[in-house]
């Protein structure tokens, strides 16, 4: 069939099929030296460069660019009302795939890339900052005239909550990419609290809203609970809030005991002083990860639930329809 126009949502979905598959296939490339082994055709710091340009694409284009089609789908059907601008949705999308391509090199500060190269990088990832913020303002305003719905509709909150992650980890990646902020931040873990932000704060969060409010349309039914889902959800934002707090506290205590000198111009601290410095945000992690967990069990559950009472609901009505034919 003939379609005029796509919807900006298939937009983001057709880049991430379309820029996964070409990053995967030029990441792999290889020398085939016998049946069972090969060589990738990169070497040294090309390698590296290669390898950066795969993994920090792989995050836009997968982690990023899919589930904001998601959101620009999901919350406006939520909210019952159009997206707050759909030009500006436009602009995000062209403007996030531009610029996110180039942004890899600020992996590799202070390392044998030529210096050029991360500075551009980080350049590319500053202004990343503008659509990044953009799509997280126009997913929000999306609710404008709607915000009541914020106390009476727990799913919604999972998709704001979630648009407000994208906004918090869009901002401080691109902080990180400077290179006096990425002296102190590399290596430690304060890198794992910006993933877990957003993998856990952006991507779960607006893939929970998402599936609760399609999973009722797929078994025609009603959810099982929404006061499961209010347990969830905090369950969800506590546990996440411990686990990437913890791992800002401990990274940038890493980073300072890394760099401190005593008075004769040596290292302070060991490797091992730090790991054992570490431990208490380790365990206040581990917290949060069982938090976020116990709240995807209470998902799982609503869901099997509802998805249960949908299956009923639907055999009652083949029967009565194949009574009523027999009548």
């Amino acid at each position: 069939r003939r379609q005029r126009h796509i919807y900006v949502a298939i937009w983001f979905y057709i880049a991430t099929f379309v820029t996964i598959a070409v990053l995967h296939i030029f990441n792999n490339l290889e020398l085939p030296v016998s049946a069972f082994k090969s060589y990738s055709v990169y070497a040294g710091v090309q390698d590296a460069m290669v390898q950066w340009w795969y993994g920090h694409n792989a995050v836009g284009f997968f982690l990023t660019a899919a589930f904001l089609g998601m959101m620009y789908y999901f919350v406006p059907k939520q909210a019952g009302r159009p997206v707050y601008s759909y030009r500006l949705s436009i602009v995000h999308f062209w403007a996030l795939g531009f610029l996110y391509m180039w942004a890899g090199p600020h992996h590799l500060h202070w390392t044998a890339l030529p210096d050029w190269v991360s500075t551009l990088g980080a350049t590319f990832s500053i202004m990343l900052l503008l659509p990044s913020w953009g799509g997280m303002i126009n997913g929000i305003m999306t609710l404008s005239g709607a915000w009541d719905k914020l106390r009476t509709d727990p799913i919604m909150r999972f998709m704001i909550v979630a648009l407000s992650f994208y906004g918090m980890s869009t901002f401080e990646g691109p902080m990180m990419a400077l290179k006096d902020v990425n002296a102190l931040s590399h290596y430690t873990d304060w890198t794992i609290g910006h993933v877990h932000s957003g993998t856990l704060g952006w991507v779960a969060m607006i893939t929970f809203g998402s599936m609760y409010h399609m999973i009722p349309r797929l078994w025609d039914t009603q959810l099982y609970s929404k006061k499961l889902i209010t347990v969830h959800f905090w369950l969800a934002t506590i546990g996440i809030l411990l686990y990437i707090v913890s791992m800002w506290i401990s990274g940038i205590m890493q980073g300072l005991m890394w760099r401190a000198y005593d008075d004769f111009g040596n290292l302070q601290y060991s490797f091992v002083e730090s790991v054992a410095a570490a431990h208490p945000f380790y365990v206040m992690r581990a917290i949060g990860g069982v938090v976020f967990l116990s709240g995807m069990i209470v998902m799982v559950y609503n869901c099997a639930m509802t998805i249960s009472r949908g299956k009923a609901a639907v055999g009652d009505m083949h029967i009565a329809s194949a009574q009523g034919s027999a009548a």
